[in-house]
């Protein structure tokens, strides 16, 4: 991972690889964002017109590479966009430093040092650009033999940013070092939580990510619980049971769960964990198993969330479930037209065996509830009809109740993870009758993202605030990397999640 410091160094007399500024998109041109003023300076005050000969405009994401000026110990001047110049006397967009920050640590892999020069007014400023480093910086190479060349040279080429020194930073202010501190701890996990779905599913199923979890678990003292398949016959847990009736690995329930001694609330997060969907006996048609390993998302970024929470010492109780299967089609496998009963003890008539995501988190849900927590999010790869709603970049949250799904709705904007607000229309329920069983396993094809929150709504226990956030657009990023948001596995919602808590233990989360 990436070191971070904060330094009030001077940035002439610094020794980097590189010295990070912004650049923004003025009105007449491209204008040169505060905390680069040194860099100005150097450049007779002409470095805006410089990067404008460049090609530079300042618009986000836009990076720009140039020599640094005559007596700088840094040997490159790194501008990248920040977007539009804020407002006179606003300050810049949080989330416009973190996609900058992590757009630069992306470029400058293989680097050892680099000074970033951007724009801080406060600790939430320092925040934003450390946690856009560490995610930014992410890579996954652990299948790539060219990642573990003989030549250490070419190695350390392939490797993050090793080092990030923040100037404007303050290192004996207490609110910079916990800010520092906090997105070291949200990147490492979120990025924990990348790796998990980047994995091949062939070495992660259930049985291992239990695993992965145990040994994270005892690492940050947070109490483990996993149900096995002979545990999970015992229980009745007719939903984990039949996804993952079809295939040689067997499924897994996780429960983890991290508790403070001065917590007053209690969270549950619930996440979907399909290590892999083929689609059952309901087989995904060409073209849609590619990505399939994707399916546990959810589950990586409860079980990331918890973790983050535990290593905060945030005083708040939180509870994580993972609902592991993976969704084959054999001899054994569940048929459309079977019926499970569930483990809250209401029978589904199987009607598509690739609406699997709900049956495994109707269990878990269920089997949360039993604990009456103050709140229950689950987080799911759900449907592809919220894609569709959607985009790649969105994800959608529904709730029992509105003031709760305007909260996370909230939770999720600031800390820049794009959702919005959707509605549980009661008339689409009717869709989901059976003839032979109290719900089928869907309904109505139009609104297809909205039944299966409703078939969700039917597993949590009474009076318990719930919210579903339907993560199946950003989860897994099939385009080119932007900002600080890499191709592949995502680690969509885990800062909402780890959000909701901090609010939690702060008695703002009603």
């Amino acid at each position: 991972m990436t070191a971070l410091t904060l330094s009030t160094a001077a940035a002439p007399g610094l020794r980097a690889d590189a010295i990070v500024i912004g650049v923004a998109k003025g009105a007449k041109g491209p204008i040169v964002a505060p905390g680069a003023e040194a860099v100005d300076t150097a450049f007779d005050g002409r470095l805006a017109g410089v990067l404008e000969t460049l090609g530079a405009s300042g618009a986000e994401g836009e990076v720009t590479k140039l020599p640094a000026p005559a007596g700088f110990k840094t040997p490159l001047v790194l501008a990248v966009g920040l977007g539009a110049e804020p407002e006179k006397d606003a300050a810049y967009d949080t989330e416009a430093l973190r996609r900058a920050a992590g757009a630069a640590a992306r470029v400058l892999g293989g680097s050892k040092k680099a000074a970033f020069a951007l724009p801080v007014t406060d600790a939430g400023d320092i925040g934003a650009i450390a946690e856009g480093v560490v995610l930014g910086a992410y890579s996954f190479d652990a299948y790539k033999q060219a990642a573990r060349p003989a030549d250490a040279k070419a190695r350390n080429a392939k490797a993050p940013l090793a080092e990030a020194a923040l100037l404007g930073g303050k290192p004996r202010d207490a609110a910079h070092k916990a800010a520092l501190l906090r997105a070291a701890a949200v990147g490492e996990e979120l990025n924990r939580a990348r790796d998990l779905i980047n994995m091949p599913p062939n070495d992660l199923d259930p049985e291992a990510f239990a695993g992965i979890a145990q040994a994270a678990a005892k690492e940050h003292g947070i109490k483990v619980q996993v149900l096995d398949e002979k545990a999970l016959v015992k229980g009745g847990y007719g939903g984990i049971l039949g996804v993952g009736a079809g295939s040689a690995s067997a499924p897994r329930l996780v429960k983890l769960s991290y508790t403070s001694a001065k917590a007053t609330k209690h969270l549950a997060f619930v996440g979907k964990g399909i290590t892999y969907d083929s689609g059952g006996i309901s087989l995904k048609p060409a073209g849609h198993n590619e990505t399939m390993k994707c399916d546990m998302s959810g589950a990586a970024a409860v079980f990331a969330a918890v973790v983050a929470a535990a290593r905060l010492g945030l005083e708040v109780n939180v509870t994580g479930w993972l609902a592991l299967a993976e969704n084959m089609p054999s001899g054994s496998a569940t048929r459309p037209g079977d019926v499970l009963r569930m483990y809250s003890g209401k029978t589904v008539e199987v009607l598509n065996t690739d609406a699997e995501g709900r049956l495994v988190l109707a269990d878990a849900l269920w089997a949360a509830s039993a604990e009456k927590p103050d709140a229950i999010v689950d987080v799911a790869t759900l449907t592809g009809a919220m894609m569709l709603a959607l985009g790649n970049r969105t994800f959608g949250i529904m709730a029992n109740d509105d003031a709760f799904r305007s909260a996370v709705h909230e939770a999720a904007e600031e800390v820049g993870e794009p959702a919005w607000p959707m509605p549980l229309p009661e008339h689409l329920r009717k869709g989901m009758d059976s003839t032979v069983a109290d719900l089928a396993n869907m309904g109505e094809r139009m609104g297809g993202g909205l039944v299966a929150g409703l078939f969700l709504r039917e597993f949590v226990g009474e009076g318990i605030t719930w919210a579903h956030l339907d993560i199946a657009g950003p989860a897994f990023n099939e385009g080119g990397p932007f900002g600080y948001t890499p191709k592949g596995g995502t680690g969509t919602a885990v800062r909402t999640l780890v959000r909701l808590a901090e609010l939690t233990a702060a008695g703002d989360l009603g």
